[in-house]
């Protein structure tokens, strides 16, 4: 009887181990398309008529685009920190790259929150958490949140460190740990080793593809600048290097999406696009967004953001509620089959969204940076003052209804984004009744998440913008 007992304990055991290698294979592959510093409207889905686009507007022609999608930061650190972990910058405290002195003293009135370099371990990351439920995870282009992206979660390593930016999209890279071909893009190095990655896994498995492009150095691929220097410029896009930044990336993202079709894998991978923050103004622009990257204006912070999903997924869908890159922690756990309320993230679950169970959602944005980012194209600019991109403040978007702090001044600025998407009229004294509101939930969210409030004076302030 005691043989028999074994006997059965282990077919049981056979059983329950084929019946997780099953459940293990409906779970979908997660691939987050992460482009750096690439505008809202600088693709052809989102209605530039410079750049050309044609893999990734045939990709979000798949699924669901957000015509509101947001970054949670208007520069690359504090985004990126944010989608990682689900939390607001209040938490984590990343808030900008390196120091948060930014600009000259004589123009800072006040004294900035000391801004963290390293994302805090005590939060886990999107793919620490897949790891320990199974899959594998692998990290492809810029990490920018600590030395390696293998401290992380991360089992592969495809070219990510602490540094933000190439020094050269040609080889030799400078500072970016890749070998490519003795002429290789670095953004065509970079695909090229994660489709040995996809080609060679099984089972489910993480990919954060995060390219360097296109953000600056502005290294052009030379075969295609003769096609963009004989294109008119439109609407403030008219760099015909950056252009053919923008077509190469796309190409790239062309050869990931044909592997994925080759190996039958399309079908069971839930693909998320989007962009860190906003389009390096100067660069490119973002019309009739106002602004660019750093800045807490729409053109900072209003990135392209679509999901597909074959077959749970609606293809050719488009939804106009707001969200923002925080929301990915929630919805990636849970359509991987891990309860995501475990972590209390900031962002929110937006599977019902994207299945068609629901077609609502309300709840504020908020966006928090209590530092100074310098400007850096002075004479030409859409920023509240021409020395800095922004000056310490947070911002909060309810509905259609936006609204800008400021702690210096205790300045506000009341924008109907429904009616005024270019934030060109300031509503605040013909609506106070809605600053008010606005005002008062931010300052509740502000206690709620322990924000720091810079409101130390300055001793080396000497000028009044």
């Amino acid at each position: 009887m005691r043989i028999k007992f074994i006997i059965r304990l282990f077919y049981l055991g056979l059983l329950l181990s084929s019946c997780n290698e099953i459940e293990a294979l409906k779970r979908p592959n997660i691939i987050i398309i992460n482009v750096d510093d690439m505008g809202w409207k600088d693709l052809g889905y989102t209605g530039s008529q410079y750049y050309e686009t044609p893999n990734i507007d045939e990709l979000s022609r798949s699924g669901m685009v957000f015509t509101n999608g947001y970054a949670s930061a208007a520069n690359c650190a504090p985004s990126r920190a944010c989608l990682m972990t689900g939390k607001w910058t209040t938490r984590h405290g990343i808030y900008t790259v390196a120091s948060s002195e930014r600009g000259e003293s004589r123009y800072r009135k006040l004294m900035p929150t000391k801004n963290t370099m390293v994302l805090p371990k005590k939060y886990p990351t999107i793919a620490a958490l897949l790891l320990e439920a199974g899959y594998r995870t692998c990290h492809s282009g810029k990490w920018h949140l600590s030395k390696s992206p293998l401290d992380y979660g991360f089992e592969v390593n495809i070219g990510g460190g602490h540094n933000g930016h190439p020094r050269s999209y040609y080889p030799p890279y400078g500072n970016v740990a890749i070998h490519g071909g003795t002429d290789q893009y670095l953004t065509d190095a970079i695909m090229s080793a994660t489709l040995q990655f996809i080609d060679t896994i099984k089972g489910p498995f993480f990919l954060n593809y995060a390219p360097y492009a296109v953000h600056t150095p502005i290294h052009p691929i030379k075969k295609l600048l003769p096609k963009y220097n004989s294109k008119p410029a439109w609407q403030g896009q008219g760099n015909a290097d950056y252009a053919t930044m923008v077509e190469n990336l796309d190409n790239n993202i062309g050869q990931l999406i044909g592997l994925l079709r080759t190996r039958d894998l399309l079908n069971n991978t839930l693909i998320i696009f989007t962009s860190d923050n906003g389009g390096l103004y100067g660069i490119t622009k973002q019309k009739p967004l106002r602004a660019g990257k750093g800045s807490y204006y729409e053109g900072g912070i209003r990135v392209p953001f679509f999901f597909v999903w074959d077959g749970r997924i609606k293809a050719n869908s488009t939804t106009e509620i707001p969200i923002t890159n925080l929301d990915l922690f929630p919805t990636l756990l849970e359509a991987s089959g891990i309860d995501a309320t475990l972590y209390n993230p900031d962002g929110n679950d937006l599977l019902p969204i994207l299945t068609g169970e629901s077609n609502y959602m309300d709840r504020p944005l908020y966006w928090h940076f209590p530092i100074y980012l310098q400007a850096y194209n002075v004479p030409e600019n859409e920023n509240r003052d021409s020395l800095f991109r922004t000056r310490p403040g947070s911002v909060i978007r309810k509905g259609n209804w936006k609204l800008h702090y400021y702690f210096e001044d205790d300045g506000i600025e009341l924008y109907n984004l429904d009616e005024d998407v270019a934030e060109a009229n300031n509503l605040t004294f013909e609506n106070q009744e809605k600053t008010q509101e606005l005002f008062l939930l931010l300052k509740e969210w502000w206690k709620t998440t322990n924000a720091p409030i810079p409101t130390e004076l300055n001793p080396e302030f000497e000028y009044e913008n």
